[in-house]
């Protein structure tokens, strides 16, 4: 499925989760390691901890009372990020396996130990 613009209803497959730990293979926060904040299916992007940090102006308001200038995280495209297996602490593709129980789950290429938690 190709993503669509804003406002569309198709939904991109991304091959990431929240809460998985990542590593940035391209841009300017390579090699940069950190956990996926948030996925965003629609356009195949994912807010990870710690990269893509842009400083923002905030204007106090009656909502939030202290402006100044803020950090926060950007989107980053999903392709751009790699899963780090939690046993070989690598970089790795991901590949689906279906468990004795009928569970379907992702495991690592390169050890085949299984991901998900």
């Amino acid at each position: 499925m190709q993503a669509g613009g804003r406002g569309t209803a198709v939904k991109a497959k991304v091959h990431l989760r929240k809460g998985d730990t990542v590593q940035v293979i391209s841009g300017k926060d390579a090699g940069r390691r950190g956990k996926v904040l948030r996925v965003i299916p629609a356009s195949r992007r994912v807010v990870v901890e710690g990269v893509n940090i842009a400083k923002k102006h905030r204007k106090p308001t009656p909502k939030v009372m202290q402006g100044g200038i803020i950090e926060q995280e950007n989107p980053i495209d999903a392709s751009n990020a790699m899963v780090v297996c939690p046993s070989c602490d690598r970089p790795t593709r991901v590949g689906h396996r279906i468990l004795e129980d009928g569970r379907k789950v992702r495991v690592c290429k390169r050890c085949g130990e299984v991901i998900d938690r």
